[in-house]
């Protein structure tokens, strides 16, 4: 608490004057209260909630259920998107032997871009009901390049898509599209 020290002199005599006094502010109730509001405020703040997407994903199928057949795509009601570095993206509608560097075209994340292939290959698919979109990250791929893909495929109303890996022909075509000499180069044996 706050006091108040009052010093007296010993007096002769003479004129009374007025005491001085020396006052003192005891800090401890502040410091306590100023602690208490930190931490009053600390516990009831809410911390930001992290941004999630929700992935579609299929139900794992139980092991007495047999296994479905495979799903075969065909080239003219698909189109593959290959994810690469540098914010680069390539397509095609190739199958292994036909798919060469001429073929395997770059376009843009934008919607004069990407969206309008994607556009445009629904558009000439055979069967518009069963359009596949295969996206293909590469490891050099970033996840923001990613998360852009699967929004085009919510604009273009894309609901038929799939998420898989470069198939090692079209990795050498990407590779030496983008020119990853040393990636594509096998080490020599003797």
């Amino acid at each position: 608490m706050a006091e108040v020290q009052v010093q007296e002199k010993g007096g002769k005599g003479g004129k009374v004057r007025s005491k001085k006094q020396n006052t003192r502010v005891d800090m401890t109730p502040m410091v306590d209260l100023g602690f208490l509001l930190i931490t009053f405020f600390m516990f009831t703040t809410t911390f930001s909630k992290p941004n999630v997407m929700d992935l579609g994903l299929p139900a794992k199928p139980k092991e007495d259920q047999p296994k479905p057949p495979p799903t075969e795509i065909k080239l003219s009601n698909s189109i593959s998107l290959l994810l690469g570095k540098n914010n680069k993206i390539f397509w095609h509608q190739q199958d292994p032997t036909s798919l060469t560097d001429q073929n395997l075209n770059e376009t843009t994340y934008d919607r004069e871009g990407i969206r309008k292939i994607i556009e445009k290959a629904k558009a000439g698919a055979v069967d518009k009901t069963k359009f596949t979109v295969i996206i293909k990250p590469t490891d050099d791929a970033v996840y923001k390049n990613f998360v852009d893909i699967l929004d085009e495929m919510a604009i273009t109303k894309s609901e038929q898509y799939g998420v898989t890996d470069v198939k090692p022909w079209e990795k050498a075509i990407y590779d030496r599209k983008v020119g990853n000499n040393g990636a594509a180069a096998t080490p020599a044996t003797k």
